[in-house]
Order: structure tokens, then sequence, then C-alpha cells
């Protein structure tokens, strides 16, 4: 029993230190046209503009289980080269809780010929974020009283801002995101404490995000391959999403679905009766949805790999959208992030 205990502790100390971010955690939503989620230069994109909702619940046999919705808006303003946006967020894990909103300035620059049709853009964006972060310490009990817990419920807010860059080339896209660039003092968690709050060490969450992608295909089908790279600065965390997507044409819109792989480069060690392992993140996620006429729905369900796992079920998202502002096509090729 000791073993066990040992083993399955040991990995969810890894799995929630891989997890636990400030803002907005980075799953597989952007794969539902979502990329303005995580890149503050997606805001405006295209013509027209996007709303996209999403709810995520991971491990329904779970009491208190990791949970996650937000709803986003981006435009482009007029024919102009500017955009912007908002996110509200919601996510909550056990006694942890996070609500916030982000709101966002993009710049798009048009690169290169006189060609209308050809799609060559530089993006530039700024989100501004304010976050605020809850403790329920109402549940906690100590039999020897610990001036660290309040046995209240604490909350604290937060700023932060993300910057990104995006480049699209016809067909070909690039994205580059830094989360949570400032520094936060985050005093929620130095609640009576003898630290002067003037001296706390400022927690260096930021995070590092790269991705990019092709879509193959002018005719009926099309196949997307993209990848997306996020490291964590302070602990040096990796993680790689390796996805393909495939779409085909139908009369009422599109419908596409696809296939996701996430791999941390870190493994957690754990120790069993017979020796020692070494387990890294591993996550497949099938993801289907459907275009019908300006609206959008996609479902995807993440399934964990491993020996070591905390639960059977997996993690579900749902995503709704909506597209307005949209006229013909403007772009000669089959880019959807920026049509």
């Amino acid at each position: 029993m000791r073993y066990k205990i040992i083993v399955i502790v040991s990995f969810l100390v890894f799995g929630l230190k891989s997890m636990a971010q400030e803002g907005i955690p980075v799953y597989f939503d952007y794969l539902s046209d979502n990329y303005y989620l995580v890149f503050p230069s997606m805001a405006g994109i295209g013509q027209g503009g996007k709303i996209r909702a999403t709810a995520r619940k991971q491990w329904f046999d779970v009491d208190d289980a990791p949970s996650l919705q937000t709803i986003n808006a981006h435009f482009r303003l007029g024919d102009g080269p500017s955009g912007v946006g908002a996110i509200v967020f919601n996510d909550a894990n056990g006694y942890h809780s996070q609500t916030g909103m982000k709101l966002t300035y993009a710049h798009h620059l048009r690169m290169g010929g006189d060609d209308v049709r050809m799609l060559n853009q530089l993006s530039f964006g700024l989100s501004g974020t304010l976050l605020q972060s809850s403790l329920d310490e109402s549940e906690f009990r100590s039999v020897i009283p610990d001036p660290s817990i309040a046995g209240i419920r604490l909350s604290a807010s937060y700023f932060n801002v993300d910057l990104g860059m995006s480049y699209s080339f016809q067909e070909f896209y690039s994205h580059i995101a830094i989360i949570n660039a400032l520094g936060s003092k985050r005093n929620l968690y130095y609640r009576d404490r003898a630290d002067d709050p003037n001296q706390l060490v400022i927690d260096n969450i930021r995070r590092y995000l790269v991705a990019a992608g092709y879509i193959f295909g002018r005719s009926e089908w099309q196949v997307e391959p993209s990848i997306l790279f996020q490291m964590t600065d302070f602990t040096k965390e990796k993680t790689i999403d390796i996805n393909a997507k495939v779409y085909k044409d139908v009369d009422f819109g599109r419908v596409w679905g696809g296939l996701s792989y996430r791999r941390s480069f870190d493994g957690a060690q754990f120790q069993t009766a017979t020796g020692f392992g070494e387990q890294r993140l591993q996550l497949i996620t099938p993801i289907v949805g459907a275009n019908i006429k300006n609206f959008m729905v996609s479902y995807n369900y993440s399934y964990q790999m491993g020996d070591i796992r905390f639960a059977n079920g997996g993690f579900h998202q749902i995503t709704l959208g909506y597209d307005f502002g949209q006229k013909e096509r403007r772009y000669d090729c089959y880019c959807p992030a920026a049509q």
C-alpha cells in the first residue's frame, strides 16, 4: 500500500505542477478555429469577426475535478489594419479557482505585392489580463493552529500582459506568444505570514508558445498538419502537440475531424514494489466539428496514456462558435482562420 501511495502522489505532483498556471490553461480548444484564445495576434485576423465559447470538464467521476469555461469575441475594425478582442474565463481546480478577462489590441500589416487576393500578413497583438484568484480554506482543518491557514475563502487580484506575433502566407501560418510576460506577487498564498509583502519573491509564471501549420489541398478535401510547442520559463517544463486535421466541404458548410498527440519532454519518476520508473505526460485527443453556415460546433476528448493515472475517465470539451460580418472569400487560398 505504501508503494501505491508513493506512486500516486509523485505522479499527481508532476501532473498538477505541469498544469498549474495563471490565466487560461492551454488545452486543445485552439484546434476549433480558436487560435485567438491562445495567441493575441489573432484578434481580428480576418474580415468580420468570430465568437467562440468553450466548456471543458475533467474526470466526471471525481469531485471538484478541474473545469474551464471561456467565451471570446474578436473582429477587425472596418477595413483598417486594427483588430480588437475580449476573453472572459473561469477556471476551477479543487480548492483553487480563477476568473478573469483579457482585452486585446492587434495590428495587421500587409506584406509585399499589390495582389490583394494573396494573403501575406504579419500581425502583432497585446493583451492585458485582469485576474482574480481564489483559495477556499473553509474546509481546511488542523489539530495544531496554523497561522498560514485563514479558514475562509481568500481572494486576490493580479494584472499581467500577453504578447504575440503571427505570420500568414497563403496556406502557411505561424504564431509566437509570451504569456504572462510580467512577474506577479501572488500574495494570496502569504496571508498572515511573517513575510514582508513588499519583499515577496516575484513568481515567474511566464510561458512561451510557438505554433506552425500548413493546409494542403484546394478541392473539397483539405489536410492540415500543425504543431504547438510550449515551455514554462521558471521550471523549463516543455510539451509539444502534434496535430492533423482533415476538412471536407459539403452543401451546408464544412465538416472536419482530427487527432492531436501531446507529449511532455519531462518525466515523473515513481517507485513501485519492484523498482523505479519514469512516465511522461501523454494525451491523445480526437476532435470532430462542423461549420454550418455561420455557426460552428466541435467536440474533443482527451485520453491520458500511461500506467499511472488519477482516474480512468478522460477530459471532455465542447466549443460553440458564430462568425459574423463575413463577405465573399477575400483571399485566393484555403486559409479559414483569415477568411
